[in-house]
């Protein structure tokens, strides 16, 4: 066993290791900040008109180290990831507040599950809520004690409802959101890729959430999103697992390689 193995393979894998996750980014970060305390915290220590590429890489770094990675390196992202959380900080929010990282833990977790269940079908039962548990981890190698994770998928469920009935979008959140979707700044490709990325990233918002950030939705667009699905699963699946898992393969080189020459592959928030 090399020293980047897990002892036992980990249902989540099956799911982390899809490339197709990375579509729905753009929806987990939204999520993440129609919470006002993270969205006050992006938007006063982050920068996505300037930055994309670097706020993805770091995300997925975070993910992938967590599901993949050797103890070390989960120990030594770990402690990056709250060394940069601590400074993240103003009236009325902290990143290392427990409540605000199960918020963005479970937008992880939540979005994952979807896209999954959209291009492959659903989960059978056992095997979802032993992927829902280890999900966790996202969760509790930061400040989160572990109880705090809800207990089952039932109780997420619970926990995710009253959720996305209760955040509200701030003026904040909005101005993240126009960043992100709309990033004249970015390197082309990204901004290339946009339009279809708005388009999967309304359709995959609860309509309270959309009507809040103030994206239009309607029946072409929802059609247009139909059609792409059936594009997408008719496709996706067939593609070869190496080439699928790409994203995952690069991101964890690059980690390492980071971490050999002592540079911090998590840091700005």
């Amino acid at each position: 066993m090399t020293s980047h193995s897990v002892p036992v393979p980990l249902e989540m894998h099956r799911v982390v290791r899809e490339g197709v996750l990375l579509a729905g980014g753009a929806r987990a970060i939204l999520l993440q900040v129609a919470n006002p305390g993270v969205g006050r915290g992006v938007a006063e220590h982050s920068d996505f008109a300037y930055r994309p590429v670097d706020r993805l890489r770091t995300t997925l770094t975070y993910v992938y180290c967590m599901t993949y990675g050797s103890p070390e390196e989960v120990r030594q992202v770990s402690r990056m990831v709250n060394r940069v959380h601590a400074k993240v900080r103003g009236p009325g929010y902290r990143a290392t507040d427990p409540e605000l990282q199960l918020w963005v833990a479970a937008t992880l977790y939540d979005t994952a599950t979807l896209l999954y269940e959209e291009m492959f079908g659903p989960i059978e039962d056992d095997a979802a809520e032993r992927i829902y548990r280890e999900y966790a981890v996202l969760a509790t190698s930061l400040q989160v004690p572990p109880e705090m994770w809800p207990a089952d998928r039932a109780a997420f469920r619970g926990y995710w409802d009253h959720m996305v009935a209760t955040v509200e979008v701030t003026d904040h959140a909005r101005s993240v959101a126009r960043d992100l979707l709309y990033p004249s700044r970015a390197p082309v490709a990204i901004r290339a890729a946009m339009p279809l990325n708005r388009l999967l990233t309304a359709a995959w918002l609860a309509p309270r959430l959309r009507e809040g950030f103030g994206i239009e939705w309607d029946e072409r667009r929802q059609r247009r999103y139909e059609r792409l699905m059936r594009i997408g699963v008719a496709v996706y699946p067939r593609l070869p697992v190496l080439l699928r898992e790409a994203p995952k393969r690069y991101y964890l080189r690059d980690m390492r390689k980071r971490l050999r020459h002592g540079r911090a592959p998590i840091g700005a928030s």
